[in-house]
């Protein structure tokens, strides 16, 4: 055997792993926690009684938290498609285009993200009820639309930032190329660079979707007596007692976050591998 010592990674592997083990446990032990006492067959939801589904069918047949998790699905599907096309075109634009104030317009474009989501809520909400009101001096009604646009406002900046730096990595000799070969600007822009944006796209869209499925601040101040989705009524359910309902609910709203994720990153891989 050599005298030689060990490689200085090898002497670290086992630290790493004991280190990374204690982060993932520190992170995802509650999450494993609420996911298992929304099994349990108590109602007080502090000692485990035993294994029941029973309120994950009592999650179902809740009219009010279905109709507010369908609310939240088609606020989430109008977000992405509005975010979807607005972010791209703010991306494209900060990219290939030189005008005054770009630098300017790139901070505040920027600021949805670093502004902290209560503030964000307030804005909007003195926004909808001063700043834009309806004939005979009426506020904006707190509804779906309000909530859309809000969500909007603050979802795109998102999509902006990762479809423009999907673009840094873009050739623009690909598109000369193409126009030589008799390809119009439209042609050039769907057949060139559409195909090098649509990995940051499904990205964004994903992002989007996931952001404004998950929202509550924002929501909370946008949202009307008529118009609950489904982070408030978890929050609603919630003031009163934590019980296994609750939980069920949680849970499937973890689930349906943890798929749009692992959708998000096998879209990724296929590209990367294509």
């Amino acid at each position: 055997m050599s005298d030689r010592p060990a490689p200085l990674e090898y002497n670290r592997l086992w630290p790493m792993r004991l280190w990374l083990a204690g982060v993932f446990f520190f992170l995802y032990s509650p999450l494993i926690t609420l996911i298992a006492f929304s099994f349990n067959d108590s109602k007080r939801n502090i000692v485990w009684r035993g294994f029941t589904l029973d309120y994950y069918r009592k999650l179902f047949n809740n009219d009010e938290l279905m109709l507010a998790f369908a609310n939240s699905l088609t606020i989430a599907l109008v977000t992405t498609i509005l975010s979807l096309v607005l972010g791209a075109l703010a991306a494209i634009m900060l990219w290939r285009f030189r005008f005054p104030l770009k630098g300017v317009i790139e901070g505040t474009l920027s600021l949805p993200i670093v502004v902290p989501e209560i503030c964000m809520g307030v804005a909007m909400l003195l926004f909808f009820s001063r700043v834009v009101p309806w004939p005979h001096d009426l506020p904006w009604p707190l509804s779906l639309g309000a909530i859309i646009i809000a969500h909007v406002s603050f979802c795109f900046p998102f999509v902006a930032m990762v479809v423009r730096a999907r673009l840094a990595s873009f050739n623009k000799e690909q598109e000369e190329a193409a126009r030589d070969l008799g390809a119009s600007d439209w042609q050039a822009f769907r057949d060139v660079l559409v195909p090098h944006m649509k990995p940051a796209l499904i990205a964004g869209a994903l992002l989007s979707f996931t952001l404004s499925l998950d929202d509550f601040v924002i929501t909370f101040f946008t949202s009307g007596p008529n118009t609950v989705t489904f982070p408030v009524k978890v929050y609603s359910m919630v003031r009163f007692s934590v019980t296994p309902e609750v939980n069920a609910a949680s849970t499937m709203l973890i689930v349906l976050t943890v798929a749009l994720m692992a959708l998000m990153m096998l879209g990724q891989r296929k590209s990367n591998s294509s």
